[in-house]
């Protein structure tokens, strides 16, 4: 063997091990899907809020989808969804927190359906998840998306490959839900993994030319796009819990009332409170827009920010939080 035919041989294997081989599809050897009639289910969320995306959202002026409501995502799955569109969000809770058990500890069903050519893949929407222990603070499971950038994902016809896909919910098609393991989440500052009581969905925009959506290695993420129509974006089933506590879940209240106006805004945004409340503006990803000391009255131009959903964090004297979303046209 000369050198090179060596040289061939190694890149020909480091091509080959270069990209990591994630889980594959539902029905295949090796998949970690969970059917959704599987006894592992201890439970399912029984709240959730839905915050629209667009149905383009690159075209603002198309407006936000409007397929479902929020309730077809309470209890079982069972093949009814609500859609988020592009960047909605979904919020879910449970009558029992979340726990880091043996295994996967909770499951994300989303409606995608086979390749009839090829088991292996799949029509995917994908939506990143993330998780929190008081409603405010979320934190994203780490996620990893290899399907190819090159060519945009785009129309029914165009499949994917669970096994380029790791960490997103959607992976799975239709009563096959995608797991997730809160192990991995233990050493976060600022989450209990043995009380998790809210799982957020974020729509992934899987436009590669603009828009993007990006996994936790900053690739961008390419699934279908655009899905410009009122059924378009991350189609959520269910949140099903493997592992969850014997203790229910407390809520507190506060007496402050506060408004948002306008909402959608376009230019200026004004908030108004009866006592004096911190705010904290944060785009879907997390990253911090924008903070004020406690006031009663206070604005900030939204001018300049891209189009989408922001989350809005009031905190008050007694340290109680809550989280208003903010539609920016």
């Amino acid at each position: 063997m000369n050198l090179y035919t060596f040289s061939l041989i190694t890149t020909s294997l480091f091509s080959a091990t270069a990209m990591a081989q994630y889980a594959p599809q539902a029905g295949v050897a090796g998949s970690t899907a969970i059917h959704s009639s599987s006894p592992q289910f201890k439970g399912w969320a029984n709240n959730c809020h839905v915050y629209r995306g667009w149905i383009d959202i690159a075209q603002p002026s198309l407006g936000l989808v409007t397929s479902g409501d929020s309730s077809m995502a309470v209890g079982p799955a069972n093949f009814s969804v609500v859609s988020l569109g592009d960047s909605g969000v979904a919020v879910l809770t449970f009558p029992k927190p979340i726990v880091n058990g043996p295994g996967f500890d909770f499951a994300v069903f989303e409606n995608g359906f086979p390749d009839p050519m090829d088991s292996k893949k799949a029509f995917l929407e994908l939506a990143h998840v993330e998780v929190s222990s008081d409603g405010i603070n979320f934190f994203r499971f780490p996620s990893a998306s290899e399907t190819q950038t090159t060519t945009q994902v785009a129309g029914a016809g165009v499949y994917m490959d669970a096994q380029e896909i790791n960490n997103l919910a959607g992976k799975y098609m239709s009563n096959y839900g995608t797991p997730f393991d809160l192990e991995e989440m233990k050493e976060i500052p600022g989450l209990d993994v043995n009380n998790v009581t809210h799982v957020r969905l974020v729509d992934v925009v899987g436009s590669i030319t603009g828009h993007s959506s990006y996994d936790a290695s900053n690739r961008i993420i390419n699934d279908p796009y655009p899905t410009n129509f009122h059924i378009g974006g991350f189609d959520l089933d269910a949140v099903g819990v493997l592992n969850q506590s014997t203790l229910s879940i407390n809520i507190t209240s506060t007496s402050v009332s506060v408004s948002t106006f306008p909402n959608p805004v376009s230019d200026v945004l004004t908030v108004a409170a009866s006592q004096p409340v911190r705010l904290t503006l944060t785009d879907i990803s997390g990253k911090l827009i924008w903070h004020h000391a406690a006031a009663s009255k206070a604005t900030f131009s939204m001018q300049g920010y891209s189009s989408g959903l922001y989350f809005l964090t009031f905190k008050d004297d007694n340290g109680y939080q809550w989280v208003e979303r903010i539609v920016k046209q």
